[in-house]
């Protein structure tokens, strides 16, 4: 049975926290690697090279829009994508723990899974804007 008192609250930690770690992600893309290096990563699997500055872009809107409560489910939806992106592109052959070389899926798929648990609980508590009824 959900406690429909405290809900709300577990709501609204769980998306201020993803939001904080997207905006994180974000920063050690554009500080430490750099949107040029950002770039050549992503034509390093295949893919133009511009769509990491559309992730990075990405990121940083979903995480703002998480912590604020602003289309919450939604920006978890597309950022639960980016993470199964992640697991499959990058991670799922260096293996399941996160600490392997060149980082397994442990920690990217977890987070995936937490950004589809907001997507489906709402916004929770102190959100800007309310909750998206129809998913």
């Amino acid at each position: 049975m959900i406690d429909t008192k405290t809900a709300p609250y577990a709501a609204l930690l769980l998306r201020v926290s993803l939001g904080g770690l997207l905006l994180a992600h974000a920063g050690l893309k554009f500080f430490v690697f750099t949107p040029a290096g950002t770039e050549k990563f992503f034509a390093s699997l295949g893919l133009p090279g511009w769509f990491g500055l559309v992730v990075m872009a990405g990121e940083t809107i979903c995480g703002l829009a998480l912590i604020l409560g602003v289309y919450a489910r939604i920006a978890a939806v597309l950022m639960a994508l980016d993470l199964l992106g992640a697991v499959f592109l990058v991670h799922i052959h260096n293996g399941f723990f996160f600490t392997d070389t060149g980082g397994g899926w442990e920690y990217p798929g977890f987070w995936a899974v937490a950004l589809l648990v907001v997507a489906l609980l709402g916004e929770g508590a102190y959100a800007l804007r309310p909750t998206v009824k129809a998913l």
